[in-house]
């Protein structure tokens, strides 16, 4: 119904006037109220996007590490350069958040039992064999450790340039297929050499005996000789 609008004014105060002080308020009603004063309390709140921009750069860090004073907001928002932002932040104004921690007893139990065979099924599993592990780095790794040890027990004196030599070609042919391999046949390398050397040494001392003997037997013959000519001498005369 249209009224003029003195009239339309004169009705709304007479329907408020007429309204009991004491009346719930309505949803709509408490929502206008809530969204008035949000509104005031953001037009109250101090905008310090330029002082958290220039903290992030003094500091090195992101924008989201950045903590601001919630109690000295006024003397924030009046650091417009960076020289003051260095300021409050020697003075603890500002300061930067520590870095969050994350946990890594998830993924180190997680390792640890795939460690004796668990979650490594088929299903698992993405590319071939050959592909998930080569072989040709399983070789590289493998002849590397040869190598480096008969390096070290060529340094240290425990094998000689000649076995050394010996030992690298048998490694470079696939003779032994890790490094225990390689250190019991130095093991058995030494061991037999010992014993030929053994076996030479008896040999050469079994040798000289026998011609010390000859050399005796040989002595004692010609003497013998030469007493029986020596006899015969005064015989003839």
């Amino acid at each position: 119904m249209w009224c003029r609008p003195r009239l339309r004014i004169q009705i709304i105060v007479e329907f408020e006037s007429r309204t009991p002080l004491n009346r719930t308020p309505s949803r709509f009603e408490l929502h206008q109220r809530q969204a008035l004063d949000s509104s005031s309390h953001r037009s109250k709140m101090t905008n310090l996007r330029t002082q958290k921009r220039l903290a992030a750069s003094v500091i090195g860090c992101g924008k989201r590490k950045i903590w601001l004073d919630p109690n000295e907001v006024n003397e924030i928002s009046n650091a417009n350069s960076r020289q003051t932002i260095r300021k409050l932040v020697s003075d603890g104004l500002i300061i930067r958040k520590p870095v969050a921690m994350h946990s890594r007893s998830r993924a180190r139990e997680l390792n640890a039992a795939r460690r004796i065979g668990r979650h490594r099924g088929f299903g698992k599993r993405k590319g071939t064999k050959d592909a998930r592990m080569p072989s040709q780095v399983l070789w590289m790794r493998r002849l590397r450790v040869l190598r480096r040890l008969l390096v070290k027990y060529r340094a240290a004196g425990k094998i000689d340039k000649h076995l050394y030599h010996e030992l690298y070609q048998l490694s470079k042919g696939n003779t032994f297929k890790h490094k225990r391999a390689l250190v019991e046949h130095i093991h058995r390398a030494k061991a037999e050499k010992q014993r030929e050397r053994i076996l030479k040494e008896e040999m050469d001392a079994k040798r000289a005996k026998t011609k010390a003997a000859r050399e005796r037997r040989q002595e004692r013959i010609q003497s013998k000789r030469q007493a029986l000519a020596g006899e015969e001498e005064p015989k003839q005369e």
